[in-house]
This record gives C-alpha cells, sequence and structure tokens, in this order.
C-alpha cells in the first residue's frame, strides 16, 4: 500500500506555479521587434519643420530680393544716400571757391567798375560751368563734395558718372540760373527736398544720378 505524500504532490497544471522569472516587459531593453520602427514618430526629422538646407524662400515676413521695407530701395553696390546738410554745405564751399576765382579773374581787367561786376557773373557761371563737369567726370567728386564727404553716383549702379552724366548735371544746374539767377537754384533744390525715395534734385533726375555718402 502506497503511502500519501502532500510534498510530492503536484496541483493541477502540473508543479508549484514560480514567480521567480517575469516575462519582459516591453520598453524594458528595448521592443522585442528591434530593427523595425514601432511608430511613425521615430522618424527622425521634426514633423512641419524645415527640410535641411533651410527653405528655398528664406526667412518669412521678409521683403523678396531681401530689400528692407521701408526707406529707398537698396541698388546693388549703392551706398548710403547723402544727408541734406552734408549737400548743402558741400555747394557752399564750391561756390565760395569758384566766387573767390571768379573775383581774382575780373578784377585785375575792369576793376570795381560797374560793368565789371556783370562780367564777373558770367565768368563765375563759366567757370562753375566747367569746374562741376570736369570734377565730376573724375571721381563724381568736387572739392566742396571731397570735404563733405559725399560723392556723385549713378542711380543704376552707384558707380561713378560718366561724362555724358557728369556734363548733363553741371549743364542743368548753371546754365538756368543765367536767365532766372539764383531763383532756379531754390527750385532745384526744392525739388530734390520733396522728391522719394531718392532725393533727387531736377539736375540729377537729368543726368540719372544720386549724392551718396561715401563714409
Amino acid at each position: 500500500m502506497s503511502s500519501y505524500d502532500p510534498s510530492n504532490a503536484d496541483p493541477e497544471g502540473g508543479g508549484k506555479p514560480s514567480f521567480d522569472k517575469q516575462p519582459p516587459q516591453p520598453g524594458a531593453n528595448g521592443s522585442p521587434y528591434n530593427g523595425k520602427p514601432s511608430d511613425p514618430g521615430d522618424y527622425q526629422g521634426s514633423y512641419g519643420g524645415p527640410a535641411p538646407g533651410g527653405s528655398p524662400y528664406g526667412s518669412y515676413g521678409g521683403a523678396p530680393g531681401g530689400v528692407p521695407q521701408g526707406g529707398p530701395p537698396q541698388i546693388a553696390g549703392m551706398p548710403p544716400l547723402g544727408t541734406w546738410p552734408s549737400r548743402i554745405l558741400a555747394r557752399l564751399i564750391d561756390y565760395v571757391l569758384i566766387q573767390v576765382v571768379a573775383f581774382a579773374v575780373t578784377l585785375p581787367i575792369s576793376g570795381f567798375d560797374r560793368n565789371g561786376w556783370t562780367e564777373g557773373v558770367w565768368v563765375y557761371y563759366a567757370l562753375y560751368l566747367v569746374y562741376d563737369g570736369v570734377m565730376l567726370s573724375r571721381d563724381g567728386q568736387t572739392l566742396g563734395k571731397k570735404v563733405m564727404n559725399v560723392r556723385v553716383a549713378m542711380l543704376s549702379d552707384g558707380s561713378r558718372p560718366n561724362r555724358q552724366a557728369a556734363w548733363t548735371r553741371a549743364a542743368v544746374f548753371t546754365v538756368p540760373a543765367v536767365l532766372c539767377c539764383g531763383l532756379w537754384w531754390l527750385v532745384d533744390g526744392m525739388f530734390g527736398v520733396f522728391d522719394k525715395p531718392y532725393r533727387q534734385c531736377i539736375h540729377d533726375k537729368a543726368a540719372k544720378t544720386v549724392v551718396v555718402s561715401t563714409n
């Protein structure tokens, strides 16, 4: 007769249940499906972000071509526009220089005779026309403009004015003044004050030039 030993008896299902080993938990030692993306979020790029290398259209909100909003349009190679105080002082310096030369030329010939002063005015206009045309043809600067750090430039690209532009500018500034004296210079200057965006006087419009800073 066999004896029953309860210690050797197996429960239903065969043997004692063991809790020593736990089944692997997802995420503890990696996915059991290693090598396969488990989620669309595994894509390395950020959703909705810019493509590698940046956007071909630049930053949002910028003006086309990189032109800053407000102010005169920027032309390639164009320095900043010259200020009105610098332009006016440059003209005054040139005016005084030419007056001194014209006076020195006419005084020995006519003395202080009234007709001599009339001749002096004609000499002044002629000298100023030649002086302005020659100096601007060389480097776009008269002596007054050199002192005030401004120069004349072509509107198209900011380069030195060519011979035709230089002499056109000088002629339109000087010749009408012979007919209406200094009134023409007042009208010419006021035109530039209200001109947008390049502050061009009438002689600038005629020659397609602008006055820019050399600083």
